[in-house]
């Protein structure tokens, strides 16, 4: 029997299987065994070398966004109009077969843009190209999935749905649980809060079932079975999704007001732009020399997803042997509480901040660790200066 079938069976056991009190803890162990399963079939097949007919293409820019969706929803279309990068785009379906990167010029930044093929239900599965979708997927700083508005909320499941089902958790962040394997000593089990949706018990068969006999375990939040599992896996992606409706046009007002109220949706493509920027939370940090002016032109992107806003995540951008040689740095911009303000390298740095560089300043004998490299000393005797005789 292969993976997928045993997939199958197994979810139609928990389909069979009243949910009750009685029943959790063997919901529980089928639900870790999917979990397993699923791993399993996004794993390459043995014996091959890593080649294959996939279209990932180089990162580029200070962040990159992904386009999902079902066939002939709009993406190629709205990779033109932002970007100006040709998507050809027709009446049929499947018309983009690979995938089409584009350069988004805004607020000083160059944001990368991916239109990827539709993927069909099924796509976490191994159906069409999805799977080599959803790995490009997996590697973007943030997806917009575009959908038929009139067709939003059935398409819109079924997308989240494949996404999850591959290890995508979209608008979700990381479960506030500390799990650690260990070599000996069995398992402790503790929780910061009341739990209730699990147990101490029902973690136990889930560790059993991946067949860990000694970890650590700590709830700092009342965490479901799939959190739980969640951690245990380890290869979960949490990643910020915005629900982009395309062809309004076609459905009441009503409807329209409708998917407008739902959260992480837009409507509008003149507040696209604006709110990819706002999700990817993009810092831009401009660098002033020391007695010069600012230099508007070409700023320091950070972002917290890759790398960290601080001072110090701010010197490793430069190059990473500048945090050694830094005293402190001046900040003038809304992180700072007076201008200019005296900040170490733990600070948090906001966007359009400027900050200068203060260095430390050498030893005055030019010594260098604990030994010197050169001496004022005389190099003969005869030229040393000769102190005057002590009166008497």
């Amino acid at each position: 029997m292969g993976i997928l079938e045993r997939i199958k069976e197994i979810e139609a056991e928990m389909a069979r299987t009243q949910k009750n009190k009685a029943t959790e803890y063997h919901l529980g162990q089928l639900k870790a065994k999917i979990a397993k399963l699923r791993t399993q079939l996004l794993e390459p097949p043995k014996g091959s070398t890593g080649g294959g007919d996939g279209f990932e293409v180089t990162k580029f820019g200070h962040g990159r966004v992904a386009l999902i969706g079902f066939p002939s929803v709009g993406k190629s279309t709205l990779l033109t109009m932002l970007t100006g990068t040709h998507s050809e785009a027709a009446s049929y379906e499947f018309t983009t077969l690979t995938c089409i990167p584009g350069i988004i010029q805004y607020n000083d930044t160059k944001i990368q843009l991916l239109d990827l093929p539709g993927i069909i239900e099924g796509a976490s599965e191994g159906k069409g190209r999805g799977r080599q979708v959803i790995a490009v997927a997996k590697s973007s700083d943030l997806v917009l999935m575009v959908l038929d508005a009139s067709k939003s909320e059935g398409h819109r499941q079924i997308l989240t749905r494949e996404l999850e089902a591959v290890g995508l958790r979209l608008n979700k962040r990381p479960p506030q649980i500390y799990f650690k394997k260990k070599k000996t000593g069995g398992i402790s089990f503790n929780s910061m809060i009341p739990l209730t949706h699990v147990d101490e018990k029902l973690c136990y068969q889930i560790l059993h079932e991946y067949k860990i006999h000694n970890a650590e375990v700590l709830f700092r939040e009342d965490a479901t079975v799939d959190d739980f599992i969640d951690v245990i896996e380890g290869n979960r992606k949490y990643i910020k999704c915005v629900y982009v409706y395309n062809k309004i046009d076609v459905v009441g007002i009503d409807d329209v007001d409708k998917l407008a109220r739902q959260p992480n949706s837009l409507l509008n493509l003149d507040r696209l732009l604006a709110r990819m920027w706002e999700e990817m939370g993009l810092v831009r940090v401009y660098t002033k020399p020391q007695g010069q002016q600012p230099d508007f032109t070409d700023p320091v992107v950070l972002s917290t997803d890759r790398g960290g806003c601080t001072v110090e995540d701010f010197c490793n951008h430069i190059h990473r042997s500048l945090v050694k040689d830094v005293k402190y740095v001046l900040v003038w911009g809304t992180s700072a509480r007076h201008y200019p303000q005296h900040c170490g390298l733990g600070h948090v740095l906001q966007d359009e901040d400027v900050v200068q560089i203060v260095k430390k300043k050498e030893k005055e004998d030019g010594g260098r660790g604990r030994f010197k490299s050169h001496t004022n000393a005389p190099a003969r005797i005869s030229d040393r200066e000769k102190k005057a005789p002590l009166k008497t």
